[in-house]
């Protein structure tokens, strides 16, 4: 009955009062404390204050999985983009025996929604159908309120696996852009049951910082054989915006593009230094209001 109620109360109220209440209470479910939106100081803070301030239809371009690809055309190339094998709303109409051996199921219109095929042999296809079924029939906004995702065509995109010789999963290359200056780069390697983590400046030093709760990787890893390219093309993707996350993958032969985040983590990623977060939140100029 209690819950009945609230669903009840919610859908009475606008839905920048939801928005606010939702963001406001993960936040705190995270740190233990409310954000400070009038004087931010945290990376952590500065997402959140975007979340519910910030309009810009620039921001759900980029969100959106596939609508980002004519950005990244524009500014850099197609070189940069994984190949498109299909693109649809009826994933009943994907052309499964037309489709190379591996490849990665994803939609245009939510966060961490993904399925690689390593191998379409054993591939069930009625299983992918209903999953494609499933994420179409959600609003991705409604799960943490990241408003620049209520507004994207929800579609199906299966596309080019990517693989660096490192594993099932390619190791993701998250750089973090102020004002068009790349600072950080957060690198993820491993399957989701068992993800590493590690923090890089530009330079590649390691900055000793990592997410709370999650396993820092055994070792440090060997700078990366594109990364002055990586650093360029997230900094021409991010140049003219306060801040983006550009994450790319890096291959013995190139780089490829993976998402531009706005968002990241709807402003709970759990640094494990306090510190850490309040320096890239000093980073982040939003003195002269947003940029388009």
């Amino acid at each position: 009955m209690h819950r009945v109620l609230k669903r009840a109360v919610t859908r009475m109220l606008p839905e920048p009062v939801v928005d606010a209440i939702v963001i406001m209470k993960g936040y705190k479910r995270q740190f233990g404390v409310l954000p400070n939106l009038v004087r931010p100081r945290t990376l952590n803070e500065k997402i959140v204050r975007r979340m519910l301030f910030d309009r810009r239809p620039i921001l759900t371009q980029l969100a959106d999985k596939y609508a980002v690809r004519e950005y990244v055309k524009t500014r850099i190339g197609e070189h940069l983009l994984p190949t498109v094998y299909w693109v649809t709303t009826s994933p009943e109409n994907i052309p499964f025996d037309d489709l190379p051996t591996q490849f990665v199921v994803k939609p245009t219109h939510g966060s961490g929604w993904v399925h690689i095929v390593q191998d379409k042999a054993q591939l069930n296809q009625h299983e992918v159908i209903d999953m494609c079924r499933r994420w179409l029939s959600q609003n991705y906004y409604y799960w943490e309120r990241e408003r620049v995702y209520k507004n994207i065509e929800p579609r199906i995109i299966v596309e080019e696996l990517i693989n660096d010789g490192t594993g099932p999963a390619p190791i993701r290359y998250k750089v973090l852009v102020f004002g068009g200056r790349a600072h950080v780069i957060m690198v993820i390697s491993g399957v989701p049951d068992d993800l590493r983590c590690g923090l890089y400046g530009r330079s590649w030093e390691d900055t000793g910082v990592t997410y709370a709760g999650t396993k820092r990787t055994d070792k440090p890893l060997p700078r990366p054989p594109h990364l002055d390219e990586m650093l360029r093309y997230a900094e021409i993707l991010g140049d003219g915006l306060d801040f983006v996350r550009v994450d790319l993958y890096d291959t013995p032969d190139k780089v490829y593009f993976g998402e531009i985040t706005t968002t990241p983590l709807g402003g709970r990623m759990p640094f494990d230094s306090l510190e850490f977060d309040r320096q890239l939140g000093d980073l982040w100029d939003t003195t002269h209001g947003p940029r388009s």
